[in-house]
């Protein structure tokens, strides 16, 4: 028999839109992983500097509060955290080329498929 891991791998949800936010955290959440929620990239990129190498996932909207962009975010954080999984989400049509291996979502997305993400961020 298998132990459990005492350690949740960690999400950090950018996201400017409450409710939009609200859905990503509950459906990390029921993932079994422990979520941290931002509403610009400037939050997410303090949280970075403190624990990065703890966070496993981000979900990051493209606009958001601030002057730094979600795209600027998954760029960011796939230099400096290369294990780090990405996904990008946006209603409009992405405008600007995502680092290597960060994933585009376009909104609305289905739940379904951001647990598919989930698990592959996992595995």
């Amino acid at each position: 028999m298998g132990q459990a891991s005492p350690f949740k791998p960690i999400a950090l949800v950018v996201e400017d839109d409450v409710l939009q936010r609200e859905l990503a955290v509950v459906l990390l959440e029921e993932c079994e992983m422990g979520v941290i929620q931002c509403e610009s990239a400037e939050g997410a990129l303090r949280v970075l500097e403190k624990m990065g190498e703890c966070v496993s996932m981000i979900f990051t909207d493209v606009s958001l509060a601030g002057k730094i962009d979600g795209v600027e975010l998954a760029h960011f954080a796939t230099q400096c955290y290369p294990d780090i999984h990405v996904i990008v989400t946006s209603g409009l049509t992405l405008t600007k080329s995502l680092p290597d291996g960060a994933i585009f979502m376009p909104k609305p997305w289905l739940p379904l498929n951001v647990l598919r993400e989930v698990q592959r961020s996992q595995h």
